[in-house]
């Protein structure tokens, strides 16, 4: 399609939409429910218009179970939040074949991942078999039981939580199944200002004997799912998508662009980064009212799409390097378009 026709289509409806309008209505409502967290707020709305996965790292008490038991009130869909703990079996997380004495035959119980919206809490600390088995849910949306494969719900999220304080008793999730998530997001403490806001809002919340309030009209899935297309058909010019491929390009190559990335990496990221990177940017520009994509949409999600994508060198862990400064050191040395 030509990139005018396409620029001009999709202004119409990037303007007039009722689809943003209600995605506009959930932001303000989220930000009312989680106060002090935008980015996180942002972040949870991309990750749903992009349909990915988000994981979540912060300490406790930063409002990451409500983000999403917030976002679960405000969308006609099923919610479950399921415990991570060391003890856990695959069969906690996908269901298992239960025999029926009265009938002599076993039958499919399902588990916790058939619903629409997952709250994996602290999920680091389950053993290898159930974060494989979340892996294959989030990346085929699918279960398998023995023989038989059952397909999970077209709206399927899955949202993942981290305490980077407490390492004791934790499985550090494998490159594979970190790379399932579409954005990482690093929250902290609010200052003393929000703080007193986030004080308020609880005393409003035990007066009211509630932790939630409802808003004023749920999304429906067809509304979602009418939103992803809207932002699919956002103009991504060659320009912007060959700066997010360079981008990408830089972390497996980066001796062109910076001696010391070369030095930093030691592995660069999957092609499912520059997807997640293309995704977002998107999202952003319609959730921001643009039918363009923009070089700054790409620089505000490249942080979250690929800290948790890049494996740094020994050496540049030694020195305290992070995979934040790789990525600032990135943006700082590929041209933007």
């Amino acid at each position: 399609m030509d990139a005018t026709v396409s620029k001009l289509g999709t202004a119409a409806f990037v303007h007039d939409s009722s689809a943003r309008a209600q995605f506009m209505e959930l932001r303000n409502y989220l930000s009312q429910q989680i106060i002090g967290q935008e980015l996180l707020v942002e972040r949870l709305l991309v990750t749903l218009l992009a349909d990915g996965h988000l994981l979540v790292e912060g300490p406790p008490g930063l409002a990451k179970t409500r983000a999403v038991k917030a976002l679960a009130h405000a969308i006609e869909g099923d919610f479950q939040r399921v415990q991570f703990t060391p003890d856990m079996l695959p069969a906690d997380l996908t269901g298992s074949e239960i025999y029926r004495p009265e009938e002599g035959t076993f039958r499919f119980q399902r588990g916790p991942l058939f619903h629409n919206l997952i709250l994996a809490d602290e999920i680091n600390r389950a053993p290898a078999k159930v974060q494989s088995a979340l892996l294959e849910a989030m990346a085929e949306r699918q279960i398998s039981v023995g023989s038989a494969t059952y397909s999970l719900p077209r709206l399927f999220l899955v949202m993942a939580t981290q305490n980077p304080i407490e390492q004791e008793g934790t499985f550090p999730l494998p490159e594979a199944q970190i790379d399932r998530f579409m954005l990482h997001v690093s929250v902290d403490y609010p200052d003393r200002a929000t703080t007193l806001k986030i004080m308020s809002l609880a005393r409003r919340e035990a007066i009211a004997q509630r932790e939630l309030e409802q808003p004023a009209q749920r999304l429906t899935q067809e509304l979602i799912f009418a939103a992803r297309r809207e932002v699919l058909a956002i103009t991504l010019s060659d320009s912007v998508a060959e700066y997010i491929a360079a981008l990408v390009d830089a972390t497996r190559r980066p001796e062109p662009y910076s001696t010391d990335l070369k030095q930093w990496l030691r592995w660069g990221v999957s092609p499912r980064a520059a997807i997640s990177m293309e995704r977002g940017a998107l999202a952003l520009a319609w959730l921001d009212g643009r039918d363009f994509v923009s070089p700054e949409d790409v620089q505000r999600i490249a942080p979250d799409a690929l800290r948790h994508r890049l494996l740094l060198d020994y050496g540049a862990q030694a020195r305290g390097l992070t995979a934040q400064a790789c990525v600032e050191e990135l943006l700082r040395k590929v041209p933007a378009p």
